[in-house]
């Protein structure tokens, strides 16, 4: 055969012409990526990337790797919304309830409590102050003790709310761990009653900010370690919930402090702007920042308790109630 003869006496390549060059690759390639086995294969061969960067990961950084999963077992985003939401619908039929049957020191404290807390002045404050004056015989009558019963009730939504939340954080299993519904009573009576000392408590009793914010700082540490605690059932005991409960009130008053700087200016223009309707946006946003940071802070406790150089100085249970192993 002479030389540069293919087989085909034209001197083309064996296979046609349109078999060869590079417009025959980048044929054969757009042939490839329209069959599903090579989506398949790709697809393969990116989880499996992912899986080996993700041992690399946790071998190197297993803090980090615990904390991230823990993020996305927990949902963060939608827990702390549901939980957002649960609180803001809660707030406003007690609202009711205390205006109509608390006394007029108590009205007058919540309203200065609520102020603390927001930082409220203006339009904003002077709407509050609106929603809890002295009411009539009528929205009494309207209410209902049967009525005021149903509203505190329905507001242990928000307890089983942040029940779930610290249950997931916990890697602790639905069965099997019953909680006693009078938890979720005490847990909403204890956050009323802190809630209107607010105002003493911010002010440090009369001495000032110096001593509200360390104060506050050492309330809201007792009160979310006590939260988990009390809705847990007592399923993980005082130590391992420390951490958790530390970071929580830490970034609580760090959003508390930010709050005097930016609600009061929001709530006012969402006022002049919107009306209600504006101050209803607000204030659901503001209560999602909030769960948000509760949501990071307890997981992040429970993570953080779980690492060998602290689950032995604080007694951490190496399983959780109904079998789930702890990494």
């Amino acid at each position: 055969m002479p030389p540069g003869d293919t087989g085909n006496g034209r001197g083309q390549p064996r296979g046609g012409p349109d078999e060869a060059g590079p417009e025959a690759g980048a044929r054969r390639r757009t042939r490839s990526v329209l069959r599903a086995s090579w989506w398949s294969g790709r697809a393969g061969a990116l989880a499996a990337w992912a899986k080996a960067f993700h041992a690399g990961l946790e071998t190197r950084f297993p803090v980090i790797t615990r904390l991230v999963d823990r993020m996305l077992s927990v949902n963060i985003f939608d827990s702390a919304t549901r939980l957002a939401a649960q609180c803001f619908l809660t707030a406003i039929p007690l609202i009711f309830v205390i205006a109509a049957y608390a006394p007029t020191a108590v009205r007058d404290q919540l309203v200065g409590s609520v102020s603390a807390v927001f930082g409220l002045s203006g339009a904003s404050k002077a709407q509050l102050e609106q929603a809890f004056s002295p009411t009539s015989n009528e929205l009494k009558q309207a209410t209902g003790v049967v009525g005021g019963l149903m509203v505190l009730l329905s507001a242990t939504a928000v307890s089983r709310a942040m029940q779930r939340l610290c249950k997931r954080a916990w890697q602790i299993p639905r069965a099997g761990t019953k909680i006693a519904p009078w938890r979720w009573v005490a847990w909403i009576g204890l956050w009323l009653g802190v809630l209107v000392m607010q105002e003493p408590l911010r002010k440090g009793f009369g001495l000032g900010a110096w001593l509200g914010v360390p104060l506050t700082l050492v309330t809201l540490t007792s009160l979310w370690w006590w939260t988990q605690h009390l809705l847990l059932g007592g399923l993980i005991g005082w130590r391992p919930l420390l951490p958790g409960a530390v970071i929580t009130a830490i970034a609580s008053t760090c959003l508390s402090l930010t709050a005097h700087f930016y609600m009061p200016r929001a709530l006012n223009r969402a006022l002049t702007e919107y009306g209600s309707a504006g101050s209803v946006f607000v204030l659901l946003s503001w209560l999602i920042v909030v769960c948000v940071a509760v949501a990071i802070g307890i997981s992040v406790g429970a993570v953080l308790a779980q690492e060998p150089f602290l689950a032995h100085r604080l007694g951490t249970p190496t399983s959780s109630p109904g079998g789930a192993v702890r990494r």
